[in-house]
């Protein structure tokens, strides 16, 4: 159950990611690679999910900031009314988000793990690491082009979507893709975090609302994550 809380003010600068100037949010300095820990401050059940790190195959392989505000929300609040949803996660890298899910909500179907193939072994060895072979599956999914097979006939209708907004040229890919799942699935809710770091990220949030019903979610922590340029909003079919 979401606390209740006053929706904020279009205006404010403080929570709206439209209103934040464009050096407000620095890129992080890469981590060298290795084995990161995460218990999602008491919210995972022992033992803290497990994640190999690497930059080999692209900025993907390292843990954002915009997947632990996810996890931590989808943990806190999802916990057990996704028992029988179809979930599946967006340009996952090393899979923080779905991993999270899976190892701490109930959940009752497979559930996927998606990147572009430089992200395929690291999402296997990731699923590995923590035992979830039997509940995860790791799955190529380009943006900008058709749905995988597997992926159509899966219909997802929960969707994780962290830290997708980096590079410019593919908000239109990433678009068309997030389109595309809704039409699949109508009743779907795409859940989006996303840190703002450049001016550019400003219009990717503004071609979404246009395309799709945009609303900003509720979430304890948002005080806190939104004044690190981190903001949390679930997307449908408008």
């Amino acid at each position: 159950m979401l606390p209740p809380q006053q929706p904020p003010s279009p205006d404010s600068p403080e929570l709206s990611p439209l209103a934040i100037g464009e050096d407000f949010a620095p890129l992080p300095a890469y981590k060298a690679a290795g084995t990161t820990e995460i218990g999602f401050e008491g919210l995972l059940a022992a033992p803290p999910l497990r994640l190999r790190e690497d930059l080999a195959s692209g900025c993907g392989g390292q843990t954002w900031p915009a997947g632990v505000v996810l996890a931590k929300h989808m943990l806190r609040y999802h916990r057990d009314d996704m028992r029988e949803s179809r979930i599946l996660e967006l340009g996952a890298g090393g899979g923080l988000v779905g991993l999270a899910v899976a190892r701490g909500c109930a959940v009752g179907n497979p559930l996927y793990i998606t990147d572009q193939v430089e992200m395929h072994s690291l999402m296997e060895h990731n699923i590995g690491l923590n035992g979830l072979e039997g509940k995860v599956k790791a799955a190529i999914l380009n943006w900008g082009e058709p749905l995988p097979q597997d992926v159509a006939d899966f219909k997802p209708d929960v969707i994780l979507a962290a830290d997708c907004v980096y590079f410019e040229p593919a908000f239109p890919l990433l678009l068309a893709t997030l389109s595309d799942l809704l039409k699949l699935s109508p009743s779907a809710t795409i859940y989006f975090c996303f840190k703002k770091r450049r001016r550019a990220d400003m219009q990717f949030l503004k071609k979404a609302q246009r395309m799709f019903k945009v609303t900003e979610v509720q979430d304890e922590d948002r005080p806190v994550f939104s004044r690190e340029g981190l903001f949390l909003y679930t997307f449908q079919a408008a």
